[in-house]
């Protein structure tokens, strides 16, 4: 049976203007850029500011505001037709303190202020560079659209993964190709000759060999690599350089070379490659801060962004249709203008909102963590949270964490992520609290400094940390281990 019943419920909702605020926040400097220019193209009534404004146009601006004021009052008091939703303040458009007046313009600095230039290249990937090689070899049609399946099916380290029947399967579904394993396994071979060495590997071994196989400069360091990756690959993998060398039946010294020579080997072909497109993507940062004999100087990155106003044209058009001396044929065309007005008086108004937010949280950050910012020494740390930084600046915890993400800082020590400096708070022996990050900090440096012949474990690690005062298990030094990529003790160990 169906009840009726009324029910009083508080629903906390974001306005649109809090809901653009939000988005454009969590937008770093470079992805702004462009959400600024796409907002230029849909909305002609926002346009880049003039860096010199006329007089004049600021006379006439005035002259027009006064004009649609009377007419406007006039308007109201003789036509009573014109519906609420009709009716405007011309103020709203035109009015000199609603229009932001932050500066976000490229050259917008003094003539001894440095000069910071970003440089961007563009890349290929690298089964685009692979293609490029098969005109070099006599392939027949049919071979040449295999080498192009083989290439299409390379993971982004190089590795070829899918199986040779698989191949075979999509040239036949795909391309309407008959091609039988040995055929496949005749271009395969083709392919693997090319530059990068190592590429089209289907594992790691055969990556390998292929590299050592194909090196024109021979010695015996170079012969003995290709036998142990060849037949004591297992071995290798485990670092079992003893087993290694009862089996081959060499020198330790011998055994050493050679493992030099594998070193130098690449074990992801395809990320030489790869790299170079994703070093084409240079970090721009967001904030910058200097040191300027002990004392910190923020300044936020707006340097690629236009100035943004609202377009003089649209503000000349609302005045002409708004006007009480004119009737209302054109109402769609005047509810457009407005539209369009309001919109780009919200997209300024968003973008200095943002501005200003970033401001004073990177403000806050760099207060809080300001003897880090002035010597770059990672045990200067303090212990942060978002909410450390939240109540310092009376702002929400998720405003502050998307300020974090994906926001960089440059110092004088490099360039950083800035969601890097909030981590976990610990104690150490003392009760003082640390940093996580001051412990992988030591973590680091006492692997770095280690045996390499006898790499310490991670009860050896703990052991170590306890006695420089940081209480933590073995199971927290593997988790920082592993979020620091340092292999495991029988992994580290070198000749």
């Amino acid at each position: 049976m169906l009840n009726q019943k009324l029910q009083q419920r508080l629903i906390q909702k974001l306005s649109p203007q809090q809901v653009l605020v939000m988005r454009l926040l969590q937008e770093p400097v470079m992805s702004l850029e462009q959400r600024i220019k796409q907002e230029l193209e849909e909305n002609p009534a926002l346009e880049e500011a003039a860096r010199e404004e006329e007089e004049t146009e600021d006379i006439a601006e005035d002259q027009a505001l006064e004009s649609i004021d009377s007419e406007e009052d006039e308007f109201q008091e003789n036509d009573q037709t014109v519906s609420a939703e009709d009716e405007f303040t011309f103020e709203d458009y035109v009015d000199e303190d609603e229009i932001p007046e932050y500066r976000l313009v490229a050259d917008n600095r003094s003539p001894d202020e440095p000069t910071r230039e970003y440089p961007v290249v563009s890349g290929i990937s690298f089964q685009d560079y692979l293609i490029t090689q098969i005109g070099m070899h006599s392939f027949t049609d049919k071979q040449y659209i295999i080498a192009t399946t083989i290439i299409g099916n390379l993971d982004e380290s190089g590795y070829l993964r899918r199986e040779i029947p698989a191949l075979s399967d999509d040239l036949a579904f795909n391309q309407n190709i008959e091609a039988g394993e040995p055929e496949i396994l005749e271009v395969l071979k083709v392919v693997q000759t090319f530059d990068p060495p190592g590429i089209a590997a289907r594992n790691l071994q055969e990556c390998l060999l292929i590299q050592l196989e194909n090196k024109t400069e021979r010695s015996y360091s170079t012969d003995l690599a290709t036998i142990i990756i060849k037949y004591y690959f297992d071995e290798f993998s485990k670092k079992h350089y003893e087993k290694i060398q009862q089996k081959a039946n060499t020198s330790a010294e011998e055994l050493r070379e050679a493992m030099e020579e594998i070193q130098k080997l690449n074990p992801k072909p395809g990320g030489t490659i790869a790299e170079v497109s994703r070093d084409s993507h240079y970090i721009i940062p967001d904030f910058f801060i200097t040191n300027l004999n002990g004392e910190l100087e923020l300044t936020l990155n707006t340097r690629n962004t236009p100035e943004l106003s609202l377009n003089r044209d649209y503000i000349s058009m609302l005045h002409e249709y708004g006007s009480a001396k004119r009737k209302f044929p054109e109402k769609d065309a005047l509810a457009f203008i407005r539209q369009k007005l309001d919109s780009a008086r919200s997209f300024i108004e968003a973008i200095k909102q943002r501005q200003e937010t970033l401001y004073i949280t990177m403000k806050a950050i760099m207060e809080y963590q300001r003897e880090y910012f002035l010597t770059g020494d990672e045990t200067r740390l303090r212990p942060m949270i978002l909410k450390d930084i939240a109540s310092v600046v009376g702002l929400d915890v998720s405003t502050i964490s998307r300020v974090a993400n994906s926001k960089y800082v440059q110092t004088s020590f490099g360039t950083l992520l800035l969601k890097t400096f909030f981590s976990e708070t610990m104690f150490n022996t003392d009760g003082e609290e640390i940093s996580t990050r001051e412990i992988k900090k030591i973590l680091a440096d006492t692997v770095t400094a280690e045996d390499k012949n006898r790499p310490l474990t991670d009860d050896e690690i703990v052991d170590l940390l306890k006695e420089k005062g940081y209480n933590i298990a073995r199971r927290t030094v593997a988790k920082y281990r592993k979020q620091l990529k340092i292999p495991v003790a029988r992994l580290r160990k070198e000749l």
